[in-house]
């Protein structure tokens, strides 16, 4: 019986590689599409924000429909989003009068795509029948941080080979990757998130849970603590190492990148030897020696290594939450899964923003900004303690 879901994992393991070429490989030709098409850069930035925004929609918008339409409908329509997203993004430019409308139809294309994989892969593997849905989860987001790897080593050696200008033909290998999985999701058996004798609870039922608030603020948490220092870490490598801004790229947010990956997959293989609480508390506490260091150090390599540190520290907070989520709220289904991907997603943007309007308090001082978004872990670590005077609470009342 769980023989035949091996493939709905390797399945669930790609999407979330097609999650991270998403959100990582149209970012690499921010300055190519700028030169090419003379756009603007706030027109460029702006891309971003309609990428994680729109993706925030559809966190939301896939309440109302994901049950109905089915999980397997649903993975194959984002796979299908994201591949054609890609693929445009190749041909649309050149197409249309304005190049830039162009672009951004593209985003939006492969947004809706990924905001829909980001609802669906979690849930679908933690239906799945495995032995410890802990160290499954774990390893399924492990493979978003490979696939950032992945995309980030394997574009910037495709471009150094083949040059920047065949971007084109990068794009449309990347694309690949969507189709092939589409075939796959249209095969492989897909279990039920609900149990046969429960029933999937709405909005209004989760909000009356006090323990669906404290785990939204753990996963606004998780998003924050990851991305505060993420979106910085090619800065911190620039100035750690004295190199370019290109090696920069690759040092910062790929050490961040493959850290925060090992971390996963060592809970991935070792899951059901650790608990995941204590470990969670651990990677909090990690997380804040992690930010002393890269505000704190007066050595800009330190910096450095405070931002790998961090990436360890981070790994498991995210799918730690979807873990414990759906062992504390029984028949959470589509809406619980939806409502912590949005705020993850809230704490993914918040957290930079916040690092980024502190430092700019303290005359551009970005290491102030990092010790100001301490607040995260800290949070973060008293939504754990929270959780578990509320799992001891219950605990006795049953044995009452």
């Amino acid at each position: 019986m769980k023989d035949k879901y091996q493939k709905t994992l390797y399945a669930c393991f790609v999407g979330y590689v097609v999650q991270a070429i998403v959100n990582n490989f149209v970012p690499l030709l921010f300055l190519t599409l700028q030169s090419t098409y003379h756009i603007s850069l706030p027109k460029i930035t702006f891309l971003v924000t309609i990428n994680f925004g729109l993706q925030l929609i559809v966190d939301l918008l896939s309440i109302g429909f994901v049950d109905k339409i089915g999980y397997r409908a649903s993975a194959l329509i984002a796979h299908v989003f994201t591949a054609s997203g890609l693929i445009l993004l190749t041909i649309l430019p050149d197409l249309l009068p304005n190049a830039y409308a162009g672009i951004f139809i593209s985003v939006i294309i492969y947004a809706i795509g990924g905001g829909l994989l980001e609802v669906l892969i979690s849930p679908i593997v933690e239906a799945c029948p495995t032995d410890n849905k802990e160290k499954a989860m774990s390893l399924l987001h492990s493979f978003y941080c490979w696939g950032h790897v992945g995309v980030v080593l394997l574009s910037t050696i495709f471009f150094a080979v083949f040059g920047i200008h065949n971007w084109k033909v990068l794009a449309i290998f990347w694309a690949i990757i969507p189709i092939i999985n589409v075939f796959a999701f249209a095969k492989v058996p897909i279990a039920s998130l609900i149990e046969e004798d429960e029933t999937s609870l709405r909005i209004k039922d989760l909000a009356h849970a006090k323990i669906f608030w404290v785990l939204m603020l753990l996963m606004v948490c998780a998003g924050a603590c990851e991305q505060a220092v993420s979106q910085w870490a090619s800065t911190f490598a620039e100035k750690g190492l004295q190199v370019s801004k290109t090696v920069g790229d690759l040092a910062g947010p790929m050490l961040f990148a493959i850290l925060m990956g090992t971390s996963r997959a060592i809970y991935g293989k070792y899951g059901h030897k650790i608990n995941l609480n204590r470990f969670m508390l651990l990677s909090g506490f990690t997380c804040i020696v992690s930010y002393l260091v890269i505000s704190l150090s007066p050595y800009p390599f330190l910096g450095l290594i405070g931002c790998g540190l961090c990436g360890l520290s981070v790994g498991i907070l995210w799918p730690g939450t979807f873990s414990i989520a759906s062992a504390s709220i029984r028949g959470g289904g589509t809406a619980m899964f939806a409502l912590l991907a949005l705020a993850g997603d809230l704490g993914c943007s918040g957290g930079p923003t916040f690092v980024g309007l502190v430092s700019s308090a303290f005359s551009d001082n970005l290491k102030a900004g990092i010790l100001g978004a301490i607040v995260f872990p800290v949070l973060l670590i008293l939504g754990i303690w929270m959780l578990g005077r509320m799992r001891k609470t219950t605990i006795k009342n049953s044995e009452v």
